[in-house]
């Protein structure tokens, strides 16, 4: 009986947190405008012209200065990328940069902070899905840590999803469950690495090691 007892209450406790978690993700969109920055980092992923778009247009607007598209697929050109975007050739010649090397969040979290710190860039708005930001953020911030570089959170609504009614559409109940999961993971991951010293960042040990050899 204690054993089921306390099975119940672990199963309470992942169910108040997963309507949390659904709660969050719906109330954040639509995003109110952010600060102005200097970068602007897009997401690639499920819906991903969406987010490009959403990013091209805060640099049209005057919200920063580049964009950079993070994680493209290897097999996508330039053309490719600005046809999602809807972007005007000009500017998108200009100040849009594609980053190929991140295959997952973490990697989108890396490459964003090497292309920050490359850019000399302190200020970051990232631009991804809604139900994907709470961990991009926690990813990002992770290797952020320590660089004196700071992001704000652009996230663009998922239509698919129906963020207000999700558990009414399996495909978006597994979605939304399968994201709250990862979502613990890395805060698990996290809360133990806050037990003990860390590691410097992946881009700040690489900017480091540069220094040295210079």
């Amino acid at each position: 009986m204690k054993s089921v007892a306390a099975f119940l209450v672990v199963a309470l406790i992942w169910f108040s947190g997963l309507l949390a978690f659904a709660a969050r993700v719906r109330d954040q969109t639509p995003a109110p405008l952010p600060a102005p920055a200097q970068g602007i980092v897009a997401l690639t992923g499920a819906g991903s012209s969406t987010r490009i778009s959403e990013a091209v247009s805060l640099l049209e607007d005057g919200y920063g200065r580049r964009v950079l598209v993070s994680g493209v697929n290897p097999v996508a050109t330039r053309d490719d990328i600005r046809d999602l975007s809807r972007a005007v050739r000009r500017l998108y010649d200009c100040c849009v940069d594609l980053g190929f090397t991140a295959a997952d969040t973490v990697g989108n979290a890396r490459e964003t902070t090497a292309w920050a710190q490359a850019m000399r860039y302190d200020r970051l708005i990232v631009v991804t899905a809604d139900f994907h930001m709470p961990r991009a953020m926690l990813e990002l911030n992770a290797v952020l840590r320590g660089t004196g570089i700071t992001a704000q959170a652009y996230p663009v609504a998922t239509p698919a999803l129906k963020a207000r009614d999700w558990w009414r559409r399996p495909g978006a109940a597994r979605l939304m469950v399968v994201e709250y999961c990862k979502y613990l993971a890395i805060l698990v991951r996290e809360g133990v690495l806050g037990l003990g010293p860390r590691a410097a960042p992946v881009a700040q040990q690489k900017s480091l090691q540069q220094e040295a050899t210079s």
